[in-house]
């Protein structure tokens, strides 16, 4: 497809970040100023050398919290979104932003029916805004908006405009995720000539990150992205998929790449947008295994399955349980877990794992170790038991108790939080000291009944160190169900790790 422009490994090519605009602009996405400044530390502690920050027209709100992004005194450039207007520019300017995109109608459909312009116009009000953003100090990349469906030649005449008129680069956008990778190889070769050129790419099709490739291959020395994707219908072309691809295929490093799932998390944490499981680089099952024949190719050869290392991105590997583990696959997981059994034992023990696969149910951690348990004729008592729980969400402050079994003694704690769940897990946490601060690592309500006596499954992954055990728990009350599937998972690392909880310090 990019015949003589292939990507060489020596090509120089940089990431800029709009997750803090064009992806906070996705429906039901709002983020507080400490969220953008929190995601633009992490951006910038990955090496992402430009964050746009928001668009400062949008409000005083919006300006204030720009101007949080600014003050962090990143080593990142930091930008603001204008539109054609110079009041856009003075409203950037007065965030004390480093620079700005100045959005420029390319498509007739824009340049006519949006902004109610000429072509000729344009190129003038273009050429005039860079010389005054210029002139106030800022970096200008000016993007043709709708450029996929641009005119070729105009768009051409167009960024050549904003080149002359001082612009530091221009941008080619497929900004409604319309075009696929030979119209975009076609137009960014032509704006190539002109200077420096940058791709913003939608996903529409499912091509953004073939058509950032292409833009590259033509080349574009800088791509616009969002972190997972985030953005306005589609989304945007996705950052980790962007970076993993020039990395792993080409050997062009653009940012710190074990930095990318913690960034992944932080943003599907403050976006409340949640990662699909076959999210590339950064979903649940990118390096999970459940297939016999995968899991025991990759006890053989880690390589076997995997196009590259997990600890790249900052994953591990995991081996999931369910019908198709196999012998391997429960070997393995009874031996992360320390539990001894022969080869007879393990073949029983996988067939009752199938078995509970078989059924649609999803086999945990917990339902292994009791399988286990019963077939090899171990018996366990439990450090951590869930005696009496009370919860109430009534008030302003939503409150929790709770009274648990530790090691034989009972133990009585409270907590607060901003609902049941959060304020009972904060009481459990109180109750078992440092022995609960394991890490939540995932929390997920899989299924609710219907009718009046509807049940709740709740399932948590809690983590130590290079330990981890999932449960779930069904109940009629998602409160119950979330704190007995955490103390049970809290029981099992305990007792996988030989600890007696301590008395917490008053």
């Amino acid at each position: 497809m990019f015949g003589a422009h292939a990507i060489d490994d020596d090509r120089q090519v940089s990431l800029l970040d709009t997750t803090l605009r064009d992806g906070e602009q996705a429906p039901g996405i709002s983020l507080s100023p400490d969220e953008k400044a929190e995601i633009a530390r992490e951006l910038d502690r990955a090496g992402v050398p430009v964050i746009e920050a928001g668009s400062a027209c949008t409000g005083p709100g919006e300006r204030r919290t720009i101007s949080r992004v600014t003050d962090l005194d990143l080593d990142a450039r930091v930008t603001s979104f204008c539109r054609g207007i110079r009041n856009d520019v003075d409203l950037a300017v007065d965030c004390g932003v480093d620079g700005i995109h100045l959005v420029v109608p390319a498509s007739d459909r824009h340049v006519e029916g949006k902004v109610g312009s000429t072509r000729g116009d344009v190129r003038e009000t273009t050429a005039d805004l860079v010389a005054y953003a210029k002139a106030e100090g800022l970096w200008v990349e000016v993007i043709g908006e709708d450029g996929s469906r641009a005119d070729l030649d105009y768009l051409e005449e167009l960024m050549a405009t904003a080149l002359e008129a001082g612009a530091d680069r221009i941008c080619f956008a497929d900004t409604v995720g319309h075009t696929g990778p030979e119209r975009t190889h076609e137009a960014v070769s032509r704006l190539s000539e002109l200077g420096p050129v940058s791709a913003h790419t939608h996903d529409d099709l499912g091509l953004g990150v073939t058509n950032a490739l292409a833009a590259i291959a033509a080349g574009a020395d800088l791509v616009h992205c969002t972190v997972n994707g985030v953005g306005e219908r589609a989304g945007n072309v996705a950052l980790e998929e962007v970076a993993i691809a020039l990395s792993h295929v080409y050997g062009i490093e653009t940012v710190e790449l074990e930095r990318l799932y913690d960034l992944a998390q932080l943003v599907s944490r403050t976006t409340g947008v949640p990662l699909p499981p076959n999210k590339a680089v950064v979903g649940e099952n990118a390096f999970t295994h459940e297939s016999g024949i995968h899991t025991d190719g990759t006890l053989k050869d880690e390589a076997m399955y995997e196009p590259y290392p997990p600890e790249t991105v900052g994953r591990e590997r995991r081996l999931a349980l369910g019908k198709h583990a196999g012998r391997a696959g429960v070997r393995a997981a009874l031996d992360e877990h320390d539990v001894a059994a022969s080869d007879g034992e393990v073949g029983e023990i996988a067939d009752r794992v199938t078995e509970l696969g078989d059924r649609g149910r999803r086999v945990t951690d917990a339902d292994l170790l009791a399988v286990a348990e019963d077939v090899t004729g171990g018996d366990r008592e439990r450090t951590v038991e869930l005696l009496d729980l009370s919860a109430t969400s009534g008030g302003p402050v939503p409150t929790a108790s709770v009274r648990l079994d530790v090691a034989g003694e009972e133990r009585v704690a409270s907590g607060t939080g901003s609902g049941p769940v959060d304020a009972a897990v904060a009481a459990v946490r109180e109750a078992l000291g440092p022995a609960g601060d394991a890490e939540l690592e995932s929390y997920h309500v899989d299924a609710v009944t219907g009718g009046t006596d509807a049940v709740v499954t709740v399932e948590v992954t809690m983590g130590r160190d290079d330990r981890s055990v999932s449960v779930a728990r069904s109940e009629a009350d998602i409160t119950r169900a979330s704190v007995v599937a955490m103390v049970d998972a809290l029981d099992r690392l305990l007792e996988t790790e030989g600890e007696t909880p301590a008395v917490a310090d008053d």
